[in-house]
């Protein structure tokens, strides 16, 4: 019975912890991470309603393309991005539409063979589900868009 209790204060603690961090430490510092090399978008998307939201992300590069993960518990951007594609990115302060496109099969093993995650991030993440990839693709204006039409 003491085991139990003990066992149990731990799993407690834990998950304290990982709220806390997800809450409160990323939530805090994540607008920060770019100071320390990580690369970093800001994603708007719409949900069904129309709003749209806008997130900052760790954005990772392959063969020309962009990806970002969606890896924390938390993932109501990605799924509305999911549902409406079209979504506006902003690179380096640089903004673009691109269309979000879900990574799957044989390009999702490669990106995630090469940007794994940590056995310590998803410690910090409290163990969250398997992580979803996307990749964004430029949209690229129509000849009538070019000609301002």
């Amino acid at each position: 019975m003491k085991l139990t209790k003990i066992v149990g204060v731990i799993v407690a603690i834990y998950i304290v912890f990982v709220v806390l961090f997800e809450a409160g430490f990323l939530g805090y510092y994540q607008p920060k991470l770019e100071s320390t090399g990580i690369p970093m978008l800001v994603v708007t998307v719409t949900d069904e309603a129309g709003e749209a939201t806008s997130r900052r992300l760790a954005r990772f590069e392959t063969d020309g393309k962009t990806y970002v993960s969606a890896h924390h518990w938390t993932r109501g951007w990605y799924h509305n991005a999911v549902k409406n594609p079209q979504v506006s990115v902003e690179i380096d302060g640089a903004i673009a539409d691109y269309i979000a496109v879900q990574v799957e099969g044989d390009e999702f093993q490669d990106v995630a063979t090469q940007f794994p995650l940590p056995f310590a991030a998803l410690f910090l993440m409290g163990f969250p589900p398997e992580r979803d990839i996307l990749r964004f693709d430029p949209v690229i204006p129509s000849m009538d868009q070019r000609r301002g039409s």
